[in-house]
């Protein structure tokens, strides 16, 4: 049971190690979309790292009750010590990340608010309305002999509709933006402060 336990944990670490060596072997750390890529698959694996060390200690303490600390023992302690590092490490970055991701969807919600601001000032002209109903006679929306009032109900309805979607894709837009910061921040940030607490007491249970 404990060469059973150990020897699936040493295939989780590997595992872990595999997936981190194929992400380093493309690593652009000047590409703030690697790092976050690179955050994101750390904390996402790293449980399955977690696992498999708790695998080989409870297989070591089965296997070698009497021993203080056999040296696979160590192992797990050296390995759950740099991986509590690396979780300390991805903390800030992951929490700059959030703040630039959030910046640059703000960025771009002002803007698209501000276009919206725009038409609807060019809306509330009435010239603008009645070209758009001239505009729509001519594309053949309206017919030839639309009078101007019904052209310019129609330019309205028109104008109305346009508005009332870029106003539902700011909704969306906010919507997006709220899930990706909370996603970052619940499933990024606080599981990486989570792990590290974890890693630290495996390191500690290790040895002691």
């Amino acid at each position: 049971m404990s060469f059973v336990l150990r020897w699936l944990g040493i295939t989780l670490v590997a595992l872990l190690a595999l997936q981190m060596a194929v992400l380093l072997s493309a690593a652009d750390w000047a590409d703030g979309v690697f790092k976050q890529l690179l955050i994101e698959r750390l904390v996402n694996q790293a449980p399955m790292g977690l696992i498999g060390l708790l695998l080989m200690l409870l297989g070591s303490r089965l296997d070698q009750p009497e021993t203080a600390r056999p040296p696979i023992r160590w192992f797990v302690c050296v390995i759950s010590g740099l991986l509590a590092i690396l979780m300390i490490v991805v903390v800030p970055v992951s929490i700059s990340g959030n703040q630039n991701l959030s910046g640059e969807s703000d960025q771009t919600l002002e803007q698209q608010k501000g276009q919206l601001e725009m038409a609807r000032q060019q809306s509330a002209n009435p010239e603008n309305v009645k070209m758009l109903g001239n505009q729509l006679t001519q594309a053949g929306q309206l017919p030839a002999d639309a009078s101007e009032e019904d052209r310019v109900k129609a330019a309205q309805a028109f104008i109305d509709k346009q508005l009332a979607q870029m106003e539902q894709q700011i909704k969306q837009g906010e919507r997006q933006r709220n899930l990706a910061v909370n996603q970052r921040r619940f499933g990024g940030t606080l599981s990486a402060v989570i792990l590290a607490v974890a890693f630290v007491l495996l390191a500690l249970g290790a040895v002691i």
